[in-house]
């Protein structure tokens, strides 16, 4: 997309999550992609006069035709195509309608209400053991619950705060105040390790998640902990008939899943 025009831009219905913009396909036609970045969930698409801040919600699909590919039938859960002047489309399809799409200045991006309270990314290098710790420190939540807040840190879902915990060594009962020091500096370690060999293995296909290519991801055939209730957890050298193996427990409507004799 960067470098290229919003050729047309084609709007089927008033809303998603939220209702679109006033004048949001006049706003976008005839502008150049600059950049095409990443907050969070948050899809970012630059041009000089607006950003386009895009979400795609729970079910939420984009389907690509390359030039001179043949566009699909559109059918009624394609809500927005944007056309190119590189002659490729661009179809946001969302059944359920929990995506969204917002406009704003450049200017005012960090500002904008969806974006501006974000923890940092766990990825990216405002993310350390200190910074952790001192979002913990007042935090007395279970860590499970509280490293899956958006605004403590961005993008530890829900599979991957089991795994990550895991790796670390920490309960997710435990309070999360009490993660400092060295505890906070091996949960960074464990949370970006974890990211990393997901990434690396192209996610975790339980339901409907698809790469880019339409491919499952594979790391699920690596999961340490997760949706393993009742079997021995990886290096397990205790006896499973004594200690029942890996827990099951719900945690703010969410399953979480631990060693209780390896994570404390």
């Amino acid at each position: 997309m960067e470098g290229q025009t919003f050729e047309r831009v084609i709007l089927r219905r008033k809303n998603l999550r939220i209702p679109f913009p006033d004048c949001f396909v006049e706003r976008l036609t005839g502008q150049q992609i600059l950049h095409v970045n990443r907050r969070a969930k948050y899809l970012l698409i630059e041009t000089l006069d607006e950003v386009l801040i895009w979400h795609l919600g729970m079910s939420g699909q984009v389907r690509i035709y390359k030039i001179d590919e043949q566009v699909e039938p559109i059918g009624k859960h394609d809500h927005v195509q944007f056309d190119l002047s590189s002659g490729a489309t661009i179809v946001f399809t969302d059944p359920r309608r929990f995506g969204l799409m917002d406009l704003t200045k450049p200017k005012h991006l960090a500002d904008h209400r969806l974006l501006k309270d974000i923890g940092p990314e766990p990825l990216g290098n405002t993310f350390s053991g200190p910074i952790l710790a001192h979002r913990l420190k007042a935090r007395r939540g279970p860590i499970k619950q509280v490293i899956m807040d958006g605004k403590v840190v961005a993008g530890v879902g829900n599979i991957y705060a089991s795994e990550s915990l895991y790796r670390a060594g920490i309960s997710p009962k435990r309070s999360a105040a009490t993660v400092q020091g060295g505890r906070a500096e091996k949960l960074v370690n464990a949370i970006q390790s974890v990211l990393g060999a997901a990434i690396e293995a192209g996610g975790s296909t339980l339901k409907d998640h698809r790469t880019t290519d339409g491919g499952l991801g594979y790391f699920q055939f690596s999961f340490a902990v997760y949706g393993r209730t009742g079997q021995a957890c990886p290096d397990c050298d205790c006896d499973i008939s004594l200690t029942k193996g890996i827990r099951h427990l719900e945690q703010g409507g969410r399953s979480t899943y631990y060693c209780p004799r390896k994570q404390r």
